[in-house]
């Protein structure tokens, strides 16, 4: 005989838990797991997205949420949260948008689910892929990376991640200038801020983390500020509350993703957040510190931007990454 499975009860009401925060002690159900993430996104949503009583532009057009949606759990729950708390407004327009990377056997049935969701929901669904970029399909960029890296010595060594990062970043804010979009919303999770404030922390880059978003108080010229309202909502729950409220999401991995530093960085948060609860909040609170003493001790900086001389996008270099590497994908051809 097996040992019986114990099913702790919520916290809240004594119905049987899905959770278990082990940073705050409570058992939640999908109920109060549910309550939970919309009382934190909420909270969140209006602290990063301050949205007068008529947020209309001039013309009458309504204030336009761009919301950056993949097929997976997080842009998921972030596509119904965001819905169910200002989808009833009339002067805002929700619209997902998704970007088709080109990578066989995981973007096209992914790309299905968020079509699917955003249909339920009676949101507007865009796509953008990276053939319509001028960009390679990433399947095809990644046999040619042997090819770069002999050709260039920064290309040498770099991961698959490190051009889509770059592509993908450039077709969103083509997206967002397609659907004129006033501002953009991440599905970034609690994990997700913690892992890239650690790779920021070690490599010593407190600038780059200081320019993580939510940007709203901090817009970088050019670029259409994004949010992030469920930096404050580990994985786990939001896993749990995709699974419980039967979202259709895509559960496979990007098959380019293993070795990349974040594979790396999520292990020793992991590690981290399983030796002390709590560890993941201390670093975004961490983060959040140090950007008010930054804004405090350079009041006037801002973030020198010039315009790509090749693209014209904006970039802190005379050519941008993605024409830099467009340029390499064009000498392997």
């Amino acid at each position: 005989m097996g040992e019986a499975i114990v099913v702790n009860s919520c916290s809240r009401c004594k119905s049987p838990a899905i959770v278990h925060q082990a940073y705050s002690g409570q058992h939640l159900c999908a109920k109060h797991l549910h309550a939970s993430i919309r009382k934190r996104t909420s909270k969140e949503l209006r602290r990063q997205l301050k949205l007068p009583r008529d947020a209309r532009h001039d013309d009458g057009s309504p204030y336009v949420i761009l919301v950056a949606v993949s097929g997976g759990k997080d842009s998921a729950v972030l596509l119904t949260m965001v819905n169910d708390i200002i989808g009833k407004r009339r002067d805002v327009e929700i619209i997902s948008g998704c970007v088709d990377e080109g990578i066989d056997g995981y973007r096209s049935p992914s790309l299905e689910m968020a079509r699917e969701l955003s249909e339920s929901l009676g949101v507007k669904f865009v796509s953008l892929s990276y053939e319509e970029m001028g960009f390679e399909r990433m399947d095809e960029v990644v046999r040619r990376m042997p090819a770069m890296g002999e050709l260039h010595d920064e290309a040498d060594g770099l991961m698959p991640c490190s051009y889509c990062g770059v592509f993908r970043r450039q077709s969103l804010n083509a997206l967002a200038q397609k659907t004129n979009a006033d501002v953009m919303a991440l599905g970034h999770n609690l994990d997700d801020m913690a892992q890239s404030i650690l790779m920021n922390l070690q490599k010593g880059e407190i600038e780059r983390s200081v320019r993580l978003a939510p940007h709203t108080s901090t817009p970088i010229e050019g670029i259409v500020p994004r949010i992030v309202p469920l930096r404050w909502i580990p994985e786990q729950e939001i896993h749990a509350q995709a699974i419980s409220r039967g979202l259709p999401i895509h559960h496979g991995e990007c098959p380019h993703a293993p070795g990349a530093q974040r594979q790396q960085s999520r292990a020793v948060i992991a590690q981290l957040e399983a030796l002390t609860p709590g560890a993941r909040h201390g670093l975004l609170h961490s983060l959040d510190n140090i950007r008010e003493i930054h804004r405090d001790a350079y009041p006037d900086s801002k973030q020198e931007v010039v315009e790509c001389s090749e693209c014209g996008e904006i970039t802190s270099r005379e050519v941008c990454q993605s024409c830099t590497m467009k340029k390499w994908l064009s000498e392997t051809s």
